[in-house]
């Protein structure tokens, strides 16, 4: 999943709110500096090294705390610093440290992407009481509004629903909206603003339309504008479940930085995280 997400990630990067007419000329899945500030080509942004501080927690097997959860996304940001994060998040994260400073730094007033981009490992855990308490409790840190808590759930929802195989993807929709509030059963066809929901609603709709990472990836970089957390969202969905055809081109794999978390640093990790899959007694 790691793999597939950064890939999701690195190749919408290159499209964020590019001109509709570029997406359109240049959205053939080859890494390409479309924008002339966009990221170097093949290099993931703030989604995937979010969502890396989130499975290093779970495997690590770390107390779930608003200030443990915030003191990993401080850590991974230091150790490791990223473009793509909006200008609220970055300046608390230079402000700060460790997990408390961060919490006292940050204004979680907010309903934007962040806590649904860092959300699909979450969907690993079994039980959905304790799914949705702790992606309850990692969405508070930066986004505790109703919506940005909702996305959140939604994506983790959507991965569980994909990593235990609940049902076809064309009902993905329907399982979501006996979970959590939203009209994620209703099919996105706009331009993806920054709010959390509108990503989430068009990746699922390219979840519940295409049998194909390769046909999804394409799709969910045509909606253009915040792009790259759609595609994060949807192929890190997408890759666990053998529904959809794992048929995205060498180069997107070949090409992924090889940075010390690059590709050999995902791989590692998500064997780390499929460990907490919980298999079913035969």
């Amino acid at each position: 999943m790691l793999v597939e997400l950064a890939i999701g990630d690195a190749y919408g990067a290159q499209f964020e709110f590019a001109d509709p007419e570029l997406v359109e000329q240049h959205n053939h899945l080859q890494y390409i500096a479309v924008r002339d500030d966009a990221i170097s080509p093949g290099s993931y942004t703030d989604d995937t090294q979010q969502t890396i501080a989130i499975a290093e927690l779970l495997v690590e097997g770390t107390e779930w705390t608003p200030e443990n959860i915030a003191g990993k996304l401080v850590e991974v940001y230091h150790r490791d610093p990223r473009k793509g994060y909006s200008r609220r998040v970055k300046i608390a994260l230079n402000a700060s440290a460790n997990g408390a400073e961060f919490l006292k730094n940050i204004d979680p007033d907010s309903d934007t992407s962040g806590a649904a981009m860092r959300a699909c490992p979450l969907g690993i855990i079994h039980d959905l009481p304790e799914l949705v308490e702790r992606v309850t409790i990692q969405a508070k840190v930066s986004h505790n509004t109703p919506l940005g808590i909702q996305a959140a759930l939604a994506t983790a929802l959507a991965t569980h629903y994909c990593i235990y195989e609940i049902g076809d993807l064309s009902d993905l929709g329907e399982f979501i909206v006996s979970q959590v509030p939203g009209d994620w059963n209703v099919a996105y066809d706009e331009f993806v603003g920054q709010k959390g929901w509108m990503s989430v609603r068009a990746a699922l709709t390219a979840l519940s339309k295409y049998n194909n990472l390769a046909d999804m990836l394409k799709a969910c970089v045509a909606f253009t504008g915040d792009v790259d957390t759609v595609a994060t969202i949807a192929l890190g969905a997408a890759s666990n479940t053998a529904q959809v055809e794992k048929n995205l081109p060498d180069c997107l794999y070949q090409n992924l930085e090889s940075s010390r978390y690059g590709l050999e640093y995902l791989q590692a990790l998500n064997e780390r995280w499929l460990e907490l899959k919980v298999v079913p007694n035969l």
